[in-house]
């Protein structure tokens, strides 16, 4: 009975004892050997569920102010629209008999075609058009989670791509990496390409509104008493 106690006992010390190098190997990646034989220690990174939960939170905040960034250029590009479609309508034809509203009226129409063409360029959908081929993804030039590179190959390549890429975790984490900051490069212009379309049509309301007003009080000096 106490030798089963004991060989019991030995094999949890020795469960004990492999979970503790596990969490090790998990949490402190083994040093890789170069080719001259010096031994290269990585950075050291979270566990694996770790990882995972900040791409999952990179990838969730990227997507969130992408559509945040599309709706703003939408709202920019229904609003001006619309503001041009009456000016032409309503204004246009009674400049005729009314020339004092060619200066605002044309101080409307440069701020909001400003600003509207700034917003289509921004939500306008930007697909690479040089092919890219297996070949190319495997030397970085280009990457296979983005849907402008890899719709340029065929569903075998796409597989035998992935495949790779999921074999190699230090190349799958890079290759996450690399789209996020893709991504990231995306929402930087979009967002500068909104500030220009937000500031031209802000400036358009206030120049707009201050020349009607500064031509109705001139017509109202130039009338007589």
């Amino acid at each position: 009975m106490s030798k089963q106690l004991e060989d019991v006992d030995k094999q949890l010390k020795e469960t004990r004892t492999a979970l503790k190098q596990a969490m090790q190997d998990v949490q402190e990646p083994t040093p890789d050997k170069t080719a001259d034989g010096e031994v290269h220690d990585h950075k050291k990174v979270g566990t694996a569920r770790g990882i995972e939960t900040m791409f999952r939170s990179a990838y969730r905040v990227q997507m969130d102010l992408t559509g945040l960034a599309d709706n703003k250029a939408n709202m920019m590009i229904s609003i001006n629209g619309i503001i041009i479609s009456i000016i032409i309508a309503a204004v246009a034809p009674k400049l005729d008999s009314n020339p004092w509203l060619l200066v605002p009226t044309t101080i409307f129409l440069l701020g909001t075609l400003v600003s509207i063409v700034y917003a289509i360029v921004a939500a306008r959908p930007r697909v690479s058009t040089e092919p890219i081929t297996l070949r190319d993804l495997e030397h970085s030039e280009g990457n296979i989670l983005f849907f402008g590179d890899f719709s340029n190959l065929s569903e075998d390549d796409f597989i035998d791509g992935m495949l790779d890429l999921l074999n190699d975790r230090t190349v799958l984490y890079e290759t996450m990496i690399r789209n996020i900051y893709g991504l990231g490069s995306v929402l930087h212009k979009k967002f500068a390409l909104l500030q220009v379309a937000y500031t031209a049509f802000m400036l358009a309301l206030v120049l707009g509104v201050l020349s009607f007003i500064g031509v109705f009080l001139w017509i109202l000096q130039r009338a007589p008493s």
